[in-house]
């Protein structure tokens, strides 16, 4: 998922043309992208599109950002879309564990009615100080969380945290991430706001990939392929990956804890990481 395009839940135009674009995810938002009074048409036009045919065989990931779990619209949300079709739910503005589990309550108790099989994994939106403190284990909450992402503007624009300083971008991102490795689940990148600022956004993007996150947030098409750019692992990558992973498999790979691929010693963090470097390319070998 080296790139995820939000698409407000209120343009309906938008979301065929959002699918088949060069996203690897498409977002459908019905939070802030969508006024108070357009909330109920947007949840029923989401659902609609993830019912369609073209979603349903569509192989790009399908999240929804649904409305945070302390407003009226939650269950609303959670309820509608159940059984619809998703890769994802994302929930914004998770700032304890308490938060998530009783989410997580709530949704498997729509998906028993919906007598939908499969539990729906979640990405979680990081976008306040006390959430950032507490990522950990807001991460480590229920087996359905998947990720953490960053959410900088709610981070930082009330606080008077310049955006435009790379140390305080640094900062955050290293705190996200780390709190997702103690969870083992992924770290996913802020969306950036200028959408004219292509320099700004592939160097937030570069930073982030730097960081181990699995991609960065795109409010408009033309951040996509600056995204897929950025996160995208280049051909000598890959390639040491896959030695690193065949070695691992054979007799002499597992007789011991480490071992060397092109003059690197590899253990377990460095297998962990080829292993998935491997996946992801088979992943958008098969999405092509």
């Amino acid at each position: 998922m080296r790139s995820k395009l939000f698409v407000p839940g209120t343009r309906p135009e938008l979301f065929a043309k959002a699918l088949a674009g060069e996203a690897d995810a498409i977002s459908f938002d019905l939070e802030d992208a969508v006024p108070e009074p357009s909330k109920t048409v947007a949840r029923e036009q989401v659902v609609a599109f993830l019912r369609s045919e073209a979603a349903q065989e569509s192989r790009k990931l399908l999240i929804v950002r649904v409305n945070a779990a302390d407003t009226a619209h939650f269950a609303a949300d959670i309820e509608a879309l159940a059984g619809a079709g998703l890769d994802l739910i994302n929930l914004p503005k998770v700032e304890s564990p308490e938060c998530v589990r009783s989410a997580v309550a709530l949704i498997a108790t729509a998906e028993r009615a919906a007598q939908v099989e499969a539990a729906t994994p979640l990405l979680l939106t990081i976008e306040t100080p006390r959430g950032l403190r507490a990522a950990a284990a807001i991460a480590a909450a229920d087996a359905r969380i998947a990720g953490l992402q960053l959410g900088l503007a709610d981070l930082f624009e009330p606080y008077g945290i310049a955006r435009n300083d790379a140390a305080n971008v640094h900062a955050a991102m290293f705190a996200l991430r780390i709190a997702a490795a103690e969870a083992d689940v992924f770290a996913y990148d802020a969306a950036f706001a200028d959408v004219v600022d292509t320099h700004g956004y592939a160097v937030e993007a570069a930073m982030a990939r730097r960081l181990g996150f699995l991609g960065k947030t795109c409010i408009h098409p033309r951040q996509v392929a600056l995204a897929n750019a950025a996160f995208q692992p280049d051909e000598s990558e890959v390639a040491h990956a896959r030695r690193v992973v065949a070695f691992a498999q054979t007799a002499a790979g597992r007789s011991t804890g480490t071992f060397v691929v092109d003059g690197r010693m590899i253990d377990r963090p460095f297998l962990k990481r080829a292993e998935a470097v491997v996946a992801a390319a088979a992943a958008r070998a098969a999405a092509r």
